[in-house]
Parts: C-alpha cells; sequence; structure tokens
C-alpha cells in the first residue's frame, strides 16, 4: 500500500513533462524600415496606409460615400514638390463605374504634372492633407463592391536660385 508521501511523489513525477514533450510556440513578424533622404521625401504619417485597403464607407440614408483623408510629412530642401495621378483614379465593379477626385495639400490632381507644395512650404518641411473622394454619378450610386486604385507620382522639383 503506498503512503502518502509516495503518493504525492508520483502525482508530481507524472505532471511533468516527459523529454521530447515540450510546448513551444513560435511568432513570426516581417519588420521593415523606409528611411528617407532628409533632402525629399512624400510619407504618409501612417505607415500602413498605402499597404492596407482603404474603405470608403456608404451612407445609405443620405446616399453618400466618404472620402479618405490622411496626412502626409513631406521636404524638399532643393525646391517645391509636385505631383500628378498616373492613371485616372475610379472605382469599379465590373459594370459601373465611380470616378475619384484626389487633392493633396488643396491642389487637385491629375495626369498633368502640379506643384502641391511650394519651395517656401517645402524647403523646412511641412504635413499637408491627402483626400480621395467619390463624385457622385447624376443618376445616384448603383449597388455593388467597388474597387479601385489610386496611383500617384510625386517629384521634387528644383528650385531655380
Amino acid at each position: 500500500m503506498f503512503n502518502a508521501r509516495a503518493l504525492f511523489a508520483f502525482i508530481i513525477v507524472g505532471l511533468l513533462p516527459a523529454p521530447g514533450w515540450a510546448a513551444v510556440e513560435r511568432e513570426t513578424f516581417e519588420v521593415y524600415v523606409n528611411i528617407p533622404t532628409p533632402q525629399f521625401y512624400v510619407l504618409p504619417v501612417d505607415p500602413q496606409l498605402v499597404q492596407r485597403e482603404q474603405v470608403l464607407n456608404y451612407n445609405p440614408v443620405i446616399s453618400e460615400l466618404s472620402s479618405l483623408r490622411a496626412p502626409f510629412d513631406v521636404k524638399n530642401t532643393g525646391g517645391a514638390i509636385g505631383a500628378r495621378l498616373e492613371a485616372e483614379p475610379f472605382l469599379y465593379n465590373g459594370n459601373d463605374r465611380i470616378d475619384l477626385r484626389v487633392t493633396f495639400n488643396g491642389q487637385e490632381l491629375s495626369l498633368d504634372h502640379t506643384e502641391v507644395v511650394s519651395v517656401l512650404d517645402a524647403k523646412p518641411g511641412k504635413r499637408v492633407h491627402l483626400e480621395i473622394a467619390a463624385i457622385k454619378p447624376q443618376d445616384d450610386y448603383r449597388p455593388g463592391r467597388y474597387f479601385g486604385t489610386v496611383h500617384m507620382v510625386f517629384d521634387a522639383i528644383a528650385s531655380r536660385f
């Protein structure tokens, strides 16, 4: 018959993990950094802005889409900053299209190059805003799941001084 001390020792030994039965958890993280040159950069304040799909919320009561607004830090020690769209911005569901208006620092962007930050603001650096807004169709929004991509190109405009 077991005495109490032997029974306790048996229970403790039985609860200990056997060699090779260790519990293991592993985590994997992808890490990166984008360090811009101190002379020129156009960077979203939230670095995940360009890595995540952005949602324009639909309000069915007033039939409106919310706009995307995001701050950017900009700088060009050698002059102004220009921008343009690489392609027309729109959302598409396979049948219907919703055009988008893109403004950067209050300047509407098009396929043509536009100065969006002046020399005076670009040289010391500044925080400016991007806005992407839907242009409501004349016959209202049609039901569906819409997707699109906005391609912007930013350039350092050299000062002429």
